[in-house]
């Protein structure tokens, strides 16, 4: 290139890129002829012609492009915008890597039945909204509220299928309908709806073991219809001799005659309940129709009542005696048989583990996780009980009911405690989910069984102990049994054995010391209410701090807002024959918990011996006292008869690594307090 084209070049370079507007005293310069080169930007070529060295001071607004790249090229600009680029790539990947970590180590997060105590109401005596004097579908609507007070998220509802109420409301008529006596689908539908805008879910009742005599299933298969022959238990007999000596739940041999078949039917409770047969997989299909009924509904869970019973021995041979020597004429109750052949039979848990994963597909909806719980009287066989929680590989119930605890009134004492608890725990699947239950419709009101001055003592234990707890209606407010004499007897079981009746535990709920305490306005209920009910009620228990009450919504709500009461450790530290105590510790979190529980006399116990608790604790919380905040001394822990205490302290001390045999969790995690989070440890 020439000389002059070089030049040139830079000449016609310098007027494309001069920026008159640029400096304000352009137009002056230019008036008076001054130097062009002053007032433009240039780029120096070399001898050989090419671009050397750019030498405009900065950039400015209007740069061409061929400029603007010159710039870019500098180090000056290249090295920060590189050092910014990668340190972009980095950071992105140290938050994508921090939160896949995150993730993995994070431990599952509690489920609502894991983090909500369970509430059962018993619908004839909840409220009633109709004035009939038997509690309904509504009445429970109008009471929604005490559910947010007591921070209870999780309803179970006993039966309200449409009955004949020989066993009001086990004894099932129609699966897919309300009964009347509780109100219409439609209130139904208003109840689900009106629960889960309040944040609460419902459990139901599922009765799969038997149906009604009324149902028209029984009906047809009563007939000989050829589809529902096969409905249920029949076997060959006459009206004189039962086909074996299998005895009813109720009492009295568990087979009936029907005329019009010439057989017997099966039933392990009243003659009006006949078994259906599980072996038939129509029957097996019809059941989950109905559970998948339900769950589109959008009900929650499921209670499966009663299902060691769902299946029999095929071959109906005689159940051996308890007593071999007792005549066999006068075998008349469940409890003289051991139940070889008529509950927990092969093939039980296959027919659970399905509708288990009918409720999983349910599921799939975020925050909408089904739950379901079976319910399984297995006594001493505690073996049979923790088959329920399923197989590691195979999924059934979330638990089975826990209703050791209520054997308390039999071991009222802090070792007995102690050990109704580790019953539980000792046999309890790793990593499974304990529950705690000591009342239900079934059985006396452990107010009344123990003594109402150990009614605070014994909520104490439900809301510390790891687990869900279970409470029966009216035990959030100390309700005791009431006297029903034979004339007012309503339960069928109670007219069969006075002595046995499950009325007096199924009284009205006491919510005023107005009449009927607030539960009806009607002239008489369906049974009669307690005569304390106008100081025992729950408009003057929730004005009283120190109440059954307040003292049940208070630890309601800690269990919620502290990490050790409900995912924690649980570590046994003391036992005699008045005291049962334990630790809810977490690792990595500097706060802790003692719970020491009273079950006998008064007492001081001295719990230097354990080195991880420090000198001095503090009065987080005590049922009988309210001076909280006080020091305690640990070599002088003073409990009053029936008194409960939660005692915080700090420690940076774990006990549970140092005594695995007497500590218990279910899920390990551990507190990081730097990033205030859990993770597995």
């Amino acid at each position: 290139m020439s000389s002059g084209t070089a030049n040139g070049s830079s000449m016609e370079l310098g007027e494309c890129i001069r920026n008159t507007g640029f400096h304000e005293d352009d137009k002056t310069e230019d008036a008076v002829g001054g130097d062009e080169e002053n007032r433009t930007s240039t780029v120096r070529m070399s001898p050989g012609g090419e671009e050397d060295t750019y030498t405009q001071i900065k950039p400015y607004a209007g740069m061409p492009k061929e400029v603007l790249l010159l710039y870019s090229g500098q180090a000056r600009y290249r090295l920060p915008r590189e050092i910014l680029f990668w340190l972009t790539v980095a950071s992105t990947l140290a938050l994508v890597a921090l939160t896949i970590t995150v993730v993995v180590l994070s431990p599952r997060c509690l489920s609502w039945w894991q983090s909500s105590p369970v509430y059962q109401i018993y619908p004839r005596s909840f409220k009633d909204s109709d004035s009939d004097g038997i509690g309904d579908l509504k009445g429970i609507v109008d009471k929604l509220d005490h559910f947010q007070y007591l921070n209870i998220k999780a309803i179970w509802i006993s039966p309200f299928y449409k009955s004949p109420m020989k066993d009001f409301g086990y004894d099932v008529e129609d699966f897919r309908d309300i009964d009347p006596l509780f109100g219409s689908m439609q209130d139904f539908d208003d109840l689900l709806a009106a629960m889960h805008d309040k944040g609460l879910k419902l459990i139901m009742d599922f009765i799969p073991n038997h149906t009604s005599d009324t149902h028209k299933w029984f009906n047809l298969s009563s007939s000989g219809h050829p589809q529902y022959k096969d409905y249920y238990i029949w076997t060959n007999c006459n009206t004189t001799h039962a086909p074996n000596n299998w005895v009813s739940v109720f009492g009295n041999s568990s087979w009936t005659y029907v005329e019009e078949r010439q057989q017997c039917y099966y039933h392990q409770f009243l003659k009006e309940q006949p078994d259906l047969n599980f072996r038939n997989p129509h029957v097996r299909r019809e059941m989950t129709e109905i559970v998948r009924f339900w769950l589109e509904k959008g009900v929650d869970g499921f209670r499966m009542d009663a299902v060691k019973h769902i299946l029999e021995a095929k071959h109906l041979r005689d159940e051996p005696q308890v007593d071999p020597q007792q005549d066999p004429d006068t075998i008349d109750t469940e409890f003289e048989l051991h139940h070889d052949y008529t509950t927990t039979q092969l093939g039980l848990h296959d027919i659970l583990q399905d509708w288990r994963g009918e409720m999983d597909v349910y599921s799939r909806e975020p925050g909408r996780y089904r739950f379901m719980v079976a319910e399984s009287y297995d006594y001493e066989e505690t073996e049979k009980t923790m088959m329920y929680y399923g197989t590691p590989y195979v999924k059934e119930s979330d638990f089975p009911f826990n209703f050791y605890l209520m054997d308390l009134p039999t071991n009222l004492t802090g070792t007995g405690a102690q050990g109704l608890v580790n019953l539980w725990m000792a046999n309890m699947p790793v990593g499974k989910w304990p529950n705690w239950v000591v009342g239900n419709h079934d059985k006396p009101r452990i107010s009344s069984s123990v003594g109402q001055d150990y009614i605070k003592v014994i909520n104490m234990l439900l809301l510390t102990l790891p687990g869900t707890p279970t409470t029966y209606y009216g035990e959030e407010i100390g309700m005791v049994n009431i006297n029903v004499t034979i004339d007012e007897i309503q339960d069928p079981f109670g007219k069969f054995n006075p002595n046995a009746s499950r009325d007096p535990q199924r009284s009205p709920m006491q919510w005023s010391d107005g009449p009927n305490a607030g539960f009806s306005d009607a002239n008489h209920t369906w049974l009669p209410m307690h005569p304390h009910h106008t100081t025992v009620n729950v408009e003057a228990q929730q004005k009283d701090s120190g109440s059954v009450l307040s003292q049940y919504r208070a630890l309601s709500l800690l269990r919620q807002a502290q990490l050790p009461l409900h995912r924690g450790w649980m570590c046994y530290v003391w036992s005699d024959a008045d005291v049962f105590a334990f630790l809810r510790e977490i690792d990595g979190l500097d706060k802790a918990f003692l719970v020491v529980l009273n079950f006998g006399a008064d007492s001081v116990i001295n719990l230097s011996a354990i080195t991880e608790l420090p000198e001095k604790l503090t009065l987080h919380m005590s049922t009988k006292q309210e001076n909280y905040g006080m020091p305690v001394i640990k070599s002088s822990i003073s409990t009053a008869r029936g008194e409960g205490l939660l005692l915080e302290y700090s420690t940076h001390v774990r006990f549970n690594p140092g005594h695995a045999s007497q500590c218990f969790v279910s899920e390990k995690a551990c507190y990081l307090g730097v990033l205030d989070i859990l993770y597995k440890c």
